[in-house]
């Protein structure tokens, strides 16, 4: 009986072996995409500003949405991204916006000695477009990635706000503002943890708004940092 046994188990083993790296194998996805969530954080900067004008404080920006991964090669480490996102950011500067009694807008550039804040803020939804290199396998998520694209986003609600020692102003819904911002982005990092930048194509303002006779073709560039999550 024992000798039976022994020769039943050896006839069963390797059945048992094959029957292992099946389910092994059936748990690869060898049509893996890397379809991410990301939020991302930067420190704003403007570009192009005319004389005079310069940025006080600190700007920021807070960004997250979600891209669609389409690999374009048989190894799958090559894709293009495609998503859908929101962009929150503020600039702290020297430009004075004020309103007429005609409710025109008024821009001037002030002493920041003058005020304790004086920004502007625009909500955005973003559309990444992105081509994605990564050392990505079916069986790795650890991974080194460069994301370079195109944004495009739409301003959907802006604010001024200016505080000085005598007086508080806010002003929502600027039409001044491009309704549109086009932009160039870099990320890239290793695992969830990536560098970021952004460089804005256009103008935050339309082509006519000038401030003390100097034309406003002040762009936005942020850096900072953005995390993927699957």
């Amino acid at each position: 009986m024992r000798n039976l046994a022994i020769i039943f188990g050896l006839l069963l083993f390797p059945q048992f072996v094959l029957s292992q790296e099946e389910i092994k194998n059936t748990d690869i996805d060898s049509l893996y995409r890397e379809d991410q969530f990301y939020v991302g954080v930067t420190y704003n900067l403007l570009g192009n500003k005319p004389n005079g004008v310069s940025q006080t404080g600190f700007s920021s920006g807070f960004h997250f949405g979600f891209v669609r991964d389409m690999p374009i090669n048989k190894r799958r480490n090559v894709a293009i991204g495609l998503g859908i996102g929101f962009s929150l950011n503020s600039f702290n500067r020297n430009i004075y916006i004020s309103k007429s009694s005609n409710n025109d807008y008024i821009y001037s550039v002030v002493d920041s000695k003058d005020f304790t804040k004086n920004k502007f803020s625009q909500h955005l939804i973003e559309f990444p477009f992105e081509f994605r290199w990564r050392l990505s396998t079916p069986t790795e998520y650890k991974f080194f990635r460069v994301h370079a694209g195109f944004r495009t986003g739409f301003v959907i609600a802006s604010t001024s706000k200016f505080v000085s020692g005598t007086e508080s102003e806010k002003i929502s819904g600027i039409n001044d503002f491009n309704d549109f911002q086009y932009a160039l982005s870099l990320s890239l990092g290793y695992d969830t943890v990536n560098l970021y930048a952004y460089y804005s194509l256009n103008p935050i303002f339309d082509s006519n708004i000038k401030v003390d006779d100097n034309q406003i073709d002040m762009n936005s560039v942020k850096f900072g940092l953005i995390f993927y999550f699957l």
